[in-house]
């Protein structure tokens, strides 16, 4: 084993109903990208969506590398954002997929943030009834959480994040810490956001860890940046073997989600907030809103928002008070989340740091007075 191969970590993901795959994790992996697929393939063959600043940034390389297993390839390049998450987007994609003359079983590689791995998956999902897919995440964000256990999808334009889609897991997920590097610092924070809800959701002792070294994390230290992707990943995938579906324990992912999504959906998914600086709000709600009803000991949302803060994430709807509607609009927009059932708000609270649960009996009115109180506080 070479010495960058020697600081690779894998994550075995087992989905009840699919093969199970594995997470690489570490530096110098989208150059071996193409040693690392070809045993996959069907034929060597493959095709790669991206989006334009993951092209300009890192292509070629992946190109190269391709190249050298001797996989033939073809790329479709998007705009980036979250408003490529779109039905027409999907179109295209699926129009390309079938222009090129793939065959079912060879692989489309989803390479980018989330965005592109919600959109490719999709697409794979779909596209002669399902083709499999290569996981090449390009954020954090991505990294751990939204390229591993399987969950695609769209936007809808009228009701909200995430609500057309399927469940349709990988074959392989390659987190090439070094691509890191190149992220905006925005971008960056975003991710780490999610870093952070595995410690609040169910490992006090990960966030601990977090208060410590964070700042290690943030600064692109490499083996924290290892410690905190593989911690993350390992988290995640204990949850995806026990509940592929999102049949019950999975839902704990969403913690900060429900009141997240609601933010972002009440934006447009214009960019004034991107996801993980969504989701760092809502985690802040989702504390301050279980100490409000009592479930969650005083002083724990403090010690979460000022972690969130240090690290330079906002902890509440102050930046954006002026734009958002009221609080009935709000809670319209929270009844559109995939949680929901018999009509009914399901949400993930809390007992304390690391001891997240989901929440199917919450009153709407208890709903409706914590979100005139932060709106108030803004």
């Amino acid at each position: 084993m070479n010495a960058v191969a020697g600081q690779i970590e894998q994550v075995r993901v087992s989905a009840q109903g699919w093969p199970d795959y594995d997470i690489h994790i570490g530096p110098g992996l989208l150059a071996r990208a193409g040693e690392l697929i070809a045993p996959l393939l069907a034929r060597p063959r493959t095709f790669i969506i991206t989006d334009e600043n993951v092209a300009r940034l890192h292509l070629d390389t992946l190109r190269a590398s391709l190249d050298a297993a001797g996989i033939a390839h073809d790329a479709m390049v998007l705009p980036p954002g979250e408003g490529t998450k779109s039905w027409a987007n999907l179109q295209a994609v699926v129009e390309r997929i079938l222009a090129e003359k793939l065959e079912r079983n060879d692989h489309i590689i989803a390479f980018g943030g989330g965005v592109i791995g919600d959109l490719a998956g999709f697409a794979a999902a779909i596209a002669r009834r399902g083709m499999p897919f290569i996981q090449i995440p390009t954020t954090l964000l991505a990294q751990v959480d939204s390229s591993v256990g399987g969950k695609t999808g769209i936007n809808s334009p009228s009701h909200g994040k995430n609500l057309v889609g399927a469940f349709h897991q990988p074959s392989i997920v390659l987190a090439d810490l070094d691509v890191l590097r190149t992220l905006p610092r925005r971008e960056l924070l975003a991710g780490y956001a999610e870093v952070v809800k595995y410690g609040l959701l169910g490992d006090a002792d990960f966030f601990a860890w977090l208060e410590e070294h964070g700042q290690q994390v943030l600064a692109h230290d490499a083996a924290a940046m290892r410690e905190a992707v593989a911690t993350s990943c390992r988290a995640k995938a204990r949850i995806v073997t026990e509940d592929a579906r999102e049949k019950g324990r999975r839902a704990l992912l969403n913690l900060g989600h429900t009141f997240g999504h609601a933010l972002e959906a009440v934006l447009g998914y214009d960019g004034t907030l991107l996801h993980g600086e969504a989701v760092a709000i809502g985690m802040a709600q989702a504390f301050r809103f279980s100490e409000r009803l009592g479930l969650c000991p005083a002083g724990r949302a403090q010690r979460v928002v000022a972690h969130l803060r240090a690290a330079g994430l906002a902890a509440d709807v102050q930046a954006i008070h002026n734009r958002l509607p009221g609080p009935e609009d709000l809670l319209e927009l929270m009844r559109q989340d995939k949680k929901a059932q018999a009509g009914k708000l399901v949400f993930v609270l809390v007992r304390d740091i690391g001891e997240a649960f989901i929440a199917r009996d919450v009153d709407e009115a208890d709903v409706l007075a914590f979100l005139r109180e932060e709106l108030r506080a803004a």
